[in-house]
């Protein structure tokens, strides 16, 4: 059986310490509770615990969990790929969108968008065909790029470090997005401060804390049995 408060005391203890080790104060890492295909029940339980950041990465899922949960402290994600034909579905119910890595999804959302919205771009730091993402070399064009629709600000990167165990290849991924994201906050682009850094998640999160992560994307370890 599931013990949202167990996990919850544990994942803290390990947070925390990961923090003080790096001399970082807590507010200095939003935890995103990843959420999807999670029962509403078990949901409830973690904003309970204090987790406002929730993460879907189903149109379906997230439009169900805002309904049921009916709660506007609630800052709501979307993780994962969009479909271009889904944005109207949810864009105007969001709060920030980690998944931004293609100009069609762009057009769309500066169309049907309400008011700006908070973007990551998506970087496919390991070059893995499995995962989404602009390609490294194309990423300082596709920010320019992106300077063409209004109701996109782009507030950070997001990036997903292979699965292995290599420690070394992990933050290796990690410390490289860092880099484009010093790069590109450089730029002072009025649409792209670029500030945020949206990576680890439950296996490496520590090695991204590291690596200067910002918001960390949280779902296992809160669903241990």
């Amino acid at each position: 059986m599931i013990n949202i408060k167990d996990n919850v005391l544990q994942f803290e203890e390990e947070l925390n310490y990961s923090l003080n080790k790096e001399k970082r104060k807590k507010t200095s890492v939003k935890v995103v509770a990843v959420t999807k295909n999670r029962s509403v029940q078990l949901t409830k339980e973690l904003v309970q615990q204090g987790f406002y950041h929730l993460a879907e990465n189903r149109p379906e899922g997230l439009l169900e969990k805002q309904n049921e949960l009916n709660n506007e402290t609630i800052i709501w994600h979307f993780i994962g790929n969009l479909q271009t034909r889904k944005v109207k579905k949810i864009i105007n119910e969001i709060d920030f969108l980690h998944s931004l890595d293609r100009l069609s999804l762009a057009k769309e959302i500066n169309k049907r968008a309400e008011d700006s919205v908070r973007c990551f771009v998506q970087v496919n730091v390991s070059g893995e065909d499995s995962k989404s993402g602009i390609h490294p070399d194309q990423l300082e064009e596709f920010i320019l790029q992106l300077g063409d629709y209004p109701k996109i600000s782009i507030v950070g990167l997001m990036t997903m470090a292979p699965l292995t165990d290599d420690e070394n290849r992990i933050r290796t991924v990690f410390s490289t997005l860092r880099i484009f994201q010093e790069e590109i906050a450089k730029k002072n682009l009025p649409y792209a401060p670029c500030t945020e850094l949206s990576m680890g998640m439950s296996g490496d999160y520590q090695i991204a804390i590291e690596e200067g992560a910002t918001y960390i994307r949280i779902g296992s370890l809160f669903f241990q049995d």
